[in-house]
């Protein structure tokens, strides 16, 4: 597993997407040519080929007129899965290129035509072939979910898209549903005949993994995934009718995606930049203006997906998922980002930003948020980067408190490097004045005696102690078991949130876990697209 998650950490979940799609096409075409497929080579790759023209083009023109960022690796992924769902023909028929052409068009349309506020509804490739349908047009066979030669390939890159966005709920509780409703609509055939035929004969799993988990019309936090993935599966069986109109795959999606609709949040933001903050070479602090005079509507711990137009996209894309650094109290909205060598484009020209340049920030989602019951003992963990979202709980929790909330109880074990990566000092020291939040700075990347995360302060070892709760309180090494229970003592009656990379979260879950915390009081930090 390590293996595969140092491969996923990699590659942005657009372009996993991407990479699979385009693998089960050239697949699917060596399987065409020797006859393991009822479709030739030169048709699927003729449709394939029609398709990323036509989307890449019908984007760019659409994007132009409604004065939005054209976002190419959408328009591609959307052409691939229409030439997965739409059976390829020869290409001497002018019906078939006209339907491909409208096909195209509408799968893109929808995006910027059907819109509310900026944000997308319905699955761009689900609507177009339900329309086609809808008007007696062909309609979309799914072919990539009805051969046995391709099962293998989906499920196994179905698996990667999955585990890479951290959507298994989404998945099995689409799955599960689907089995219940082909069990309870063909009662005559068994439950192990009937969930055979589903897994065998039907595009269940390319679904479950591809469709239904679009991060641009899913719902936002679990439990409405949950409940959506079941409203999808249920009505994916072809058994369900309402009247004369039975259900197909692309309708059950639609439906879905109103459900969607109606539970998430529904404004895209243009962010202006006023200024930046250096905390050391590679971490950045940026800070946008919304524009309006209410501050920007947020759970602390919240992400949004940010979306940057720049030239020359390199393989991953213009589009990325940072947690939102800032409180909901406050008018600024902060971005904290970490800044690696070689960095991406998207990087790259993030870095190069000037004020009153504008950033696109959208489809807010997380569940990675305090609990409601303020009276809940907290402890934070976070790793390098990962302390962004414990900066905008830290200062929501100051706020609040100010204003006449309850001051929560919670501890913070922030580990990095070296002193110098140190990110929100001050907001912490603040939450210690203010809250008496305890702050436990841990340092694994050299042994000497770590300086004071502010300069004011005076220098002290990693085993000094304080009772001033305005100071830190240093530590040489990892975070481990035996730092949780020196430092939290009450950790049995703790709630324990996790930020970081893959690598770190599982480890420190590993961790917690062995010590006995259940694992209903552990809460990771994740999104799609984190590393």
């Amino acid at each position: 597993m390590d293996i595969i998650d140092g491969f996923l950490n990699k590659i942005t979940m657009y372009r996993l997407v991407l990479y699979y799609l385009a693998a089960l096409v050239g697949i699917a075409a060596v399987f065409g040519a020797i006859g393991w497929l009822p479709y030739g080579p030169v048709d699927l790759l003729f449709e394939a080929l029609f398709f990323l023209v036509a989307c890449w083009a019908a984007n760019g023109i659409l994007a132009g007129i409604f004065k939005a960022h054209p976002n190419s690796e959408s328009a591609y992924i959307t052409a691939l899965i229409l030439t997965l769902i739409i059976s390829p023909q020869p290409p001497m028929s002018s019906n078939y290129i006209i339907f491909l052409i409208v096909a195209a068009g509408t799968a893109m349309g929808v995006k910027y035509i059907v819109a509310l506020n900026k944000k997308h509804i319905f699955n761009p490739a689900a609507f177009a072939v339900a329309a086609s349908a809808l008007l007696s047009g062909p309609a979309a066979s799914w072919w990539v979910g009805g051969n046995i030669p391709l099962m293998a390939f989906v499920i196994v890159g179905g698996f990667l898209v999955i585990r890479k966005i951290q959507r298994f709920d989404l998945a099995l509780s689409f799955l599960a549903a689907a089995f219940i409703g082909d069990i309870l609509t063909h009662p005559a055939d068994g439950a192990l005949i009937t969930i055979q035929k589903a897994m065998l004969h039907t595009p269940l799993f390319f679904f479950a993994s591809i469709m239904i988990t679009e991060p641009l019309t899913t719902p936002p936090t679990r439990p409405w995934r949950i409940e959506y993935g079941a409203l999808v599966g249920l009505l994916f069986s072809p058994a369900i009718h309402f009247g004369p109109y039975y259900s197909t795959p692309e309708l059950a999606l639609l439906a879905g995606n109103i459900f969607s609709y109606a539970v998430s949040p529904k404004e895209t933001h243009v962010l202006t930049l006023k200024g930046t903050r250096e905390f050391d070479d590679t971490i950045t602090d940026f800070s946008f203006t919304t524009g309006k005079n209410a501050p920007l509507a947020f759970a602390p711990g919240q992400y949004l997906e940010w979306t940057l137009a720049h030239e020359r996209n390199d393989g991953r894309g213009n589009r990325r998922y940072f947690t939102i650094a800032s409180s909901p109290t406050e008018r600024e909205v902060h971005l904290g980002v970490k800044f690696y060598e070689p960095s991406s484009s998207f990087k790259k020209r993030l870095r190069a930003m000037q004020p009153g340049d504008t950033i696109v920030a959208g489809h807010l989602a997380g569940d990675f948020t305090l609990p409601r019951d303020p009276s809940e003992k907290l402890a934070f963990i976070a790793g390098g980067i990962g302390i962004t979202p414990f900066r905008s709980m830290a200062k929501y929790m100051v706020d609040t408190a100010a204003q006449g909330g309850p001051a929560r109880n919670a501890v913070l074990l922030y580990s990095n490097r070296t002193p110098e990566g140190i990110a929100y000092a001050d907001v912490f020291d603040e939450a210690a004045e203010k809250i008496a939040m305890r702050t436990v700075y841990a340092f694994t990347g050299r042994r000497d005696a770590p300086p004071s995360p502010r300069a004011h302060r005076q220098r002290r070892t990693p085993t000094a102690r304080t009772q001033n709760p305005a100071y830190g309180i240093f530590h040489e090494g990892r975070i481990t078991a035996d730092l949780i229970r020196q430092e939290v003592p009450d950790w049995r009656e703790r709630t324990f949130y996790v930020s970081g990379t893959r690598a770190m979260t599982g480890g420190i879950e590993r961790i917690l876990a062995d010590m006995g915390v259940p694992r209903t009081r552990i809460k990771i930090d994740f999104f799609p697209g984190f590393a």
